[in-house]
């Protein structure tokens, strides 16, 4: 098994919904034991697993988690001191019937995609997008320049398509960035996902300009903005996967 598929495997089993899941199942597993102190734990390990679900479901709670993930918008001066624009990939539909079965933009890449369009027409700054091909097909750098071509009328000047992960997405852009002599970037991606991006591209000898896509902050005002849901839940989600990003890669630079 290779480091990719070993690491999102890990990410699987920790992250929700799997990790609470694994929690209330061996809780109800240790409450049918005979002995009564495996049967306390139990159902301390099954209301952990059914109140962390509820809780991750909470925007509260998942404005909470994406708190500090959060930077803020260039402003247009600091947009123009960049010397080009990186749109990181955030997913491809694969064959998407509706388009006559080609590989197209996810709808985060396509959020992406779009606001690095906008910036280039505001600064006239060349673009570079990033993204491989980890589960097959078409690479997301790949259709990223199609789509940029197709919809919005401009070309990436770099592709970048052979990272599998966001420090791939570093290390490779950074090579081929520095190759043009260009060392300050305004770096698109979503928000929960800029503070490690902008980690690892910095780490890749690139100065970052922030350019993230996504509310800077939640409309909870009204009752009803409060009330669990599914799109709290994946924010919750997104939120931990980079916090729990962030510690592993604390932890590798720490090693060396």
């Amino acid at each position: 098994m290779d480091g990719f598929v070993l690491k999102k495997l890990i990410s699987a089993l920790i992250l929700p919904p799997v990790g609470p899941l694994l929690l209330l199942a061996l809780g109800l597993w240790l409450i049918g034991r005979r002995r009564p102190r495996p049967r306390l734990i139990g159902w301390l390990l099954a209301w952990a697993g059914v109140l962390s679900l509820f809780a991750l479901s909470l925007p509260g709670v998942a404005a909470w988690l994406s708190s500090g993930l959060s930077p803020p918008s260039p402003t247009r001066e600091e947009a123009r001191r960049a010397q080009a624009i990186v749109v990181l990939g955030g997913g491809v539909r694969r064959r998407a019937e509706e388009f006559g079965g080609i590989d197209v933009l996810g709808e985060s890449t396509l959020v992406r995609l779009r606001y690095g369009a906008y910036l280039h027409r505001q600064t006239g700054l060349p673009i570079l997008v990033s993204g491989g091909a980890p589960e097959g097909g078409d690479a997301e750098a790949q259709v990223m320049a199609r789509t940029l071509r197709d919809d919005y009328g401009l070309s990436a000047r770099w592709i970048e398509d052979q990272s599998l992960d966001t420090r791939g997405n570093a290390e490779r852009s950074a090579v081929l960035l520095t190759e043009s002599g260009v060392s300050r970037v305004l770096l698109v991606s979503e928000r929960y996902h800029m503070r490690r991006a902008s980690a690892e591209f910095e780490r890749a000898g690139l100065t970052v300009i922030a350019a993230p896509t996504g509310a800077a902050s939640d409309e909870t005002g009204a009752f009803i903005t409060r009330l669990p849901s599914a799109y709290a839940f994946h924010r919750s989600e997104q939120a931990l996967k980079e916090w729990l990003g962030i510690s592993v890669m604390r932890l590798a630079q720490g090693a060396r």
